[in-house]
């Protein structure tokens, strides 16, 4: 009997640290699951705090299908039920797991998306540190030759970060600052969210429709970066 065969999940490791910008985060998360992507999800204990900080919920191990689902549906401005999303293909690793799959080389992932990351994550990173799940997940990335960006949401930043950055910059990774661009018609808060969560996508090689591109028409509302 002929087998069939089975398509094994690839998923995008979705990092996110303890810096201000928690709706980087969510966009990136339902531009993936919109683009049909698998996603593996790492959420920093600093993260949590920022999250209860800037959208009133906290993030629960035992609950956190319910808790992302609130998260990812609640828009930049604070609205709820603003998206409708399908967590189905999230995976959840807690991150004092150290032995979780994104721990491991042999952990097939397509690669991995740090949104957003504080200084502090990258200088761990930057170290090679490995002191919580998502730095390892990172440093895993990088030694696998895996694509890794980082969304740094920080100002302004020191000599050491900058160094740090350079650092991740050599070994392969895509520095890509939290920087909303204006050029595209941005109207709402959520139009330059959408436009660095499209950005880190575009890093990523991932199709999304999020930001109106430049088309080489000065006054366009679509402009170029």
């Amino acid at each position: 009997m002929e087998q069939q065969e089975v398509k094994s999940r690839r998923p995008w490791v979705v990092g996110v640290s303890g810096a201000s910008g928690t709706p980087y985060a969510a966009a990136v998360l339902r531009g993936l699951l919109a683009a049909g992507e698998s996603v593996d999800l790492v959420v920093s204990r600093a993260s949590r705090l920022t999250l209860l900080d800037e959208t009133g919920i906290a993030f629960r191990d035992a609950h956190w299908q319910d808790d992302l689902r609130q998260w990812l549906a609640r828009g930049a401005d604070g609205k709820p039920d603003s998206f409708d999303v399908d967590v189905t293909d999230v995976r959840y690793w807690a991150a004092g797991d150290l032995a979780a799959g994104p721990s491991s080389g042999s952990y097939q992932v397509k690669g991995m998306l740090i949104v957003p990351a504080s200084t502090a994550c990258v200088a761990g990173v930057a170290l090679g540190l490995s002191k919580d799940l998502l730095q390892r997940a990172a440093s895993v990335t990088l030694k696998e030759r895996r694509r890794l960006v980082v969304a740094v949401r920080e100002t302004p930043l020191n000599g050491q970060t900058l160094k740090h950055l350079v650092t991740l910059d050599e070994a392969g990774a895509v520095v890509l600052p939290a920087s909303p661009a204006f050029y595209a018609g941005a109207t709402h808060i959520q139009d330059l969210v959408d436009f660095v969560a499209g950005r880190v996508l575009d890093a990523a090689g991932v199709p999304h429709r999020l930001y109106r591109r430049w088309e080489g028409e000065l006054g366009g509302g679509s402009g170029g970066d």
